[in-house]
């Protein structure tokens, strides 16, 4: 068969190395004639060619800078706390957003109400311990009510189909959905709350109607998830949900939150609020992979590597949150699992899930509550304290008086 080649220039003799082997001429693998492609340079024995193939692709997404990580390792593990209850007479107050700068989330995270409130996350967490979804728990009246109205959000989605629209990201019915959702919410909280506490609708619906995504730009992300826990956590504060019910509060309330907001993502199709992309734990939500891995904790059988296993995630994925949420990503991702959620993946090197359970809570406190796009929207009030200045400054034109020594 004919075939061309560019003219034959003449060879010229590669420089000798000292670990160069000898040069072979690039030729046609059909004919032998030589061709203008320069042969490749032969490996070194000091650096021989790799002996694996990466797995995963670039990045579109710059990776976590060294500091996030950094600060992750060296920040101690979070401790549980007891919530304190407030006591009457009641000064319930309308919230109101505070946290504009680092500086304002610093001293956000050195004020009690930030250590107490990530104190009753890390109680959830302890409260699921080794408990699958399914275990017998203590069910109150108000988590039995606070059930029953996430279950009566759900219904709302079949009663407010998505219209037929071009963009992929915001159906515009989702703000149908959430009209509703701000008109009722008066009436869903007086129905579990007692007489000498319903004043307090002031200041818990705020929290409870920021639980469920963004109307205006129809999105979700960690920042309404930590809503969501600010909302059980003033419930805990007002004595509402005590202590015996943090089990259920996992296994009965937050995974009924999670089935909604399942359904609101897909059907309303809701953009990721402050995604990392690839380099995100996960598009929209964070604490199910804190309470799940708690589930996991002290398994014969299940490691962290166990992800990987298709038929642990369908056999177990309805009984262990960690489980279900990886399930869900393999689901709406597509391909290699380590390309699209490489973070997920580096997880199932470690050995044991206490040791994933509490890197997670420290990456919850660096990752979220410490960045300002997250937590610009957190609210305050009477039951999470805004920590004021210690030291108040004079008025213009007064210059403060020094009190003298005393010998």
């Amino acid at each position: 068969m004919d075939h061309q080649h560019s003219p034959k220039s003449p060879q010229t003799p590669s420089p000798p190395t000292a670990t160069a082997a000898t040069t072979t001429d690039a030729t046609c693998r059909k004919c032998g004639s030589p061709t203008t492609f320069t042969p490749p340079l032969p490996w070194s024995e000091v650096s021989p060619p790799p002996t694996y193939r990466p797995i995963r692709s670039p990045a579109i997404n710059l990776p976590p800078n060294n500091h996030s990580q950094q600060a992750i390792i060296l920040a101690p593990v979070p401790k549980s706390q007891k919530v304190p209850l407030v006591s009457p007479p009641y000064h319930f107050l309308l919230p109101t957003k505070r946290l504009l700068s680092p500086e304002d989330i610093r001293r956000f995270l050195d004020s009690d109400a930030a250590k107490n409130f990530l104190g009753f996350i890390v109680a959830l967490s302890e409260s699921i311990r080794s408990h699958k979804i399914s275990d017998p728990c203590h069910l109150s009246p108000t988590i039995n009510s606070i059930v029953s109205i996430i279950e009566t959000l759900i219904r709302w989605i079949d009663e407010i189909p998505p219209l037929q629209q071009a963009s992929r990201y915001g159906n515009l019915s989702y703000r149908t959905w959430h009209d509703r959702l701000a008109e009722t919410s008066e009436s869903l909280m007086l129905s579990f709350l007692p007489d000498d506490l319903q004043s307090a609708t002031v200041e818990i619906i705020p929290y409870f109607a920021d639980s469920f995504g963004n109307s205006s730009r129809i999105d979700y992300g960690t920042g309404h998830e930590t809503n969501f826990a600010a909302w059980l956590y003033c419930l805990a504060r007002l004595g509402l949900i005590k202590e015996e019910d943090y089990q259920a509060v996992v296994a009965r309330v937050f995974v009924k939150y999670l089935e909604l907001m399942r359904k609101l993502q897909l059907v309303y199709c809701l953009e990721p609020a402050g995604s990392h992309g690839v380099w995100g734990l996960d598009d929209y939500h964070f604490l199910p992979f804190i309470f799940g891995s708690s589930q996991l904790i002290d398994h014969k059988y299940m490691k962290p590597k166990s992800i990987h296993n298709q038929d642990i995630l369908d056999n177990f994925s309805n009984e262990y949150l960690y489980l279900e949420c990886i399930a869900f990503v393999k689901k709406v991702k597509k391909g290699l699992f380590a390309e699209h959620s490489p973070l997920l993946d580096d997880i199932t090197v470690v050995h044991t899930w206490n040791k994933v359970n509490s890197g997670l809570l420290k990456m919850y406190k660096v990752e979220v509550l410490e960045k300002v796009p997250i937590m610009q929207h957190f609210l305050f009030g009477s039951l999470i304290k805004w920590k004021l200045l210690a030291k108040c400054r004079a008025p213009p034109g007064l210059v403060p008086i020094k009190k003298k020594k005393k010998c």
